[in-house]
């Protein structure tokens, strides 16, 4: 995708900043008012945006464009990102993520550079330039008819459950709550019938690992859909079939590398929209909370405007 480049794609009017302290277990805590300064470099005013949880986050992005911001930037991880992409998904509002979290998926399946200063230095070289590059967001519509974009990658598979299950634990804190969700998780699983509906044309079929790409990946450098492309106007679909525990243990590394897709019990499929339901099943994108299935997914073309 080539650069659009017009000063008045980035008008004048504030920078608005959304920054999650506690993203990568605060690892790059210290470096917001180096980065916050690097932006003022853009010579425009910045707003740093005050939030004490996601949903406060959420609400200030969407206030901070309403109220004109000219750009809105994420610092954290992709929950922080997903939060953020509530508010400029859709409209003329350009958006730049620097990746300081966990996972910095999105961030990276468009192009920033892994480290926040020099993220932060693209940002800052587009806003000056008024260049920014559209790329494809996906918009998640729920049972009842809530909406909900994600930018990367929505799973309602094995790792929804994984995440559905480490959620609603107590004990022990911190990532061994997640490894100890794995492990419970893996002693029962079984295979789940999901029906599929790619474009129109119905499937049926057992799995255990679902996912449906925006881009190739998640769970910080997963690539469960290697060949996803945030610019050509489709969603990729992987499902991996009828895993037992010791297949699932011996294909999850694959996964990184994206060669989990040659294994003969793992399908693929490309489609504009995706309608997907399973018995049971919560699904996470962004590896944020989203909703139960049923659930009807959409590509949308150039719906976010990135500054790089």
């Amino acid at each position: 995708m080539l650069a659009v480049t017009a000063h008045d794609l980035v008008p004048p009017g504030p920078v608005a900043v959304l920054a999650n302290p506690t993203a990568g277990r605060g690892r790059h805590r210290g470096l917001l008012p180096r980065l916050v300064d690097r932006l003022a470099g853009a010579g425009r005013p910045v707003r740093l945006l005050e939030a004490a949880t996601p949903e406060e986050a959420e609400a200030a992005c969407r206030a901070a464009v309403a109220d004109g911001a000219a750009a809105l930037v994420a610092v954290g991880g992709d929950g922080t990102v997903h939060r953020a992409l509530q508010a400029v998904a859709g409209t003329a509002v350009p958006f730049g993520p620097v990746p300081a979290g966990t996972g910095n998926d999105f961030a990276a399946d468009t192009g920033f550079p892994a480290d926040p200063v020099a993220a932060v230095e693209v940002i800052v070289d587009a806003l000056r330039d008024g260049r920014t590059h559209p790329v494809d967001l996906a918009r998640l519509t729920g049972a009842e008819g809530g909406i909900r974009w994600y930018g990367a990658v929505l799973a309602a598979g094995f790792d929804a459950i994984v995440n559905e299950r480490a959620n609603r634990m107590r004990w022990p804190r911190g990532p061994r709550r997640y490894d100890l969700a794995i492990l419970v998780e893996l002693a029962r699983l079984r295979p789940r019938r999901y029906r599929l509906r790619l474009d129109g044309e119905e499937h049926e079929l057992d799995g255990v690992l679902v996912a449906v790409g925006n881009c190739a990946s998640y769970g910080g450098g997963m690539r469960i859909c290697p060949d996803a492309d945030p610019t050509d106007g489709l969603l990729d679909v992987v499902v991996g079939g009828r895993f037992d525990r010791r297949t699932l243990v011996r294909v999850k590394p694959r996964i990184y590398q994206g060669t989990h897709v040659a294994h003969p019990l793992v399908r693929s499929y490309r489609a504009r929209t995706v309608e997907l339901d399973a018995a049971g099943i919560t699904t996470y994108a962004d590896g944020e909370r989203a909703f139960d299935l049923p659930v009807r997914i959409s590509a949308v073309p150039e719906a976010v405007r990135l500054l790089r």
